[in-house]
């Protein structure tokens, strides 16, 4: 794990669902891909991402149908890091953050969104026992 960037471990740019769709697109999105969030894009730049827990909390939660759209619910300044930075960082920034998966952006001046890196990424990669207590703290925040 030392010295490991996040480039190394992160999921490619997952499919995003356009800023035009409804909550309940999302819903089937994040069902078909097997996840709790999806990235959302306007004409193709990162606006956005929405989680299961947005949904209920600020959907489902307020009333909100599976046809109102994506963006009544969606986190406008999504969490990320960039491609170069070391999994050591990223690890104790979701923990100060409080979340399970940071989007990924590359190194260049538009920051274009690459892919996602997520705890259980980086639980993959990680076989020394100072990772795992690391990595089962920042899991306390989610349960």
């Amino acid at each position: 794990m030392v010295d490991m960037k996040v480039q190394q471990l992160m999921s490619r740019k997952p499919e995003y669902l356009e800023a035009s769709a409804t909550i309940g697109e999302a819903v089937a999105r994040m069902g078909d891909q097997n996840r709790g969030f999806t990235p959302i894009a306007d004409r193709e730049k990162l606006v956005g991402v929405v989680t299961d827990r947005d949904i209920a909390l600020r959907g489902l939660a307020k009333g909100k149908t599976a046809d109102d759209p994506i963006s009544s619910v969606m986190s406008r300044q999504p969490r990320y890091c960039y491609e170069d930075d070391d999994i050591k960082d990223v690890l104790q920034n979701m923990q100060d953050q409080g979340v399970q998966r940071l989007l990924v952006m590359n190194n260049s001046r538009n920051k274009d969104f690459i892919g996602v890196v997520s705890l259980a990424d980086i639980a993959e990669a990680c076989n020394e026992p100072e990772w795992a207590g690391r990595i089962v703290n920042c899991c306390r925040h989610y349960s």
